[in-house]
């Protein structure tokens, strides 16, 4: 396995990991690379830094970042990263139903259904909708792949 730091068009800077190099080129050229936080598909490897471990007797200390400031890749590589493992903790009890999201989150609000944990993809509109309804859903921060999709 090999990681990069990639970059999309829109300047978002985040990592990826892959089988070898020759497996990232096939990914991109296929147009199954996008950026995770606004979904484009104009992604290039960004500059990178060795991961080189730091002496073992020193703190680590978080770099300041003034007001106004470009906040620094690594930075947000750990927001992101901490955010994908607060999400994936979140849906650890949760049952994927795909597109059915609404219909089951509604039957379940209803009654007609047992309540359960579940999450799945609905379309904007639909949303709205059921909010109105007043069941209880809210997005989630990261795209979620269907487990069908995962290796």
């Amino acid at each position: 396995m090999i990681v990069f730091d990639l970059k999309c068009g829109a300047g978002h800077v985040f990592e990826a990991w892959f089988g070898s190099s020759a497996a990232w080129e096939e990914q991109r050229t296929a147009g199954l690379v996008a950026c995770p936080i606004c979904g484009g598909s104009d992604v290039a490897k960004a500059v990178m830094a060795p991961n080189v471990g730091a002496k073992g007797n020193q703190a680590a200390v978080a770099p300041a970042v003034a007001p106004g400031a470009p906040v620094p890749p690594e930075a947000i590589k750990a927001a992101m990263a901490a955010l994908a493992a607060a999400q994936a903790k979140a849906l650890e009890g949760s049952k994927w139903v795909g597109t059915a999201f609404a219909d089951k989150a509604r039957a379940m609000h209803q009654g007609e259904a047992p309540h359960a944990p579940i999450h799945g993809q609905t379309s904007a509109a639909e949303a709205v909708a059921l909010i109105e309804e007043g069941v209880p859903v809210a997005p989630l921060p990261l795209p979620v792949v269907p487990p069908e999709a995962c290796n």
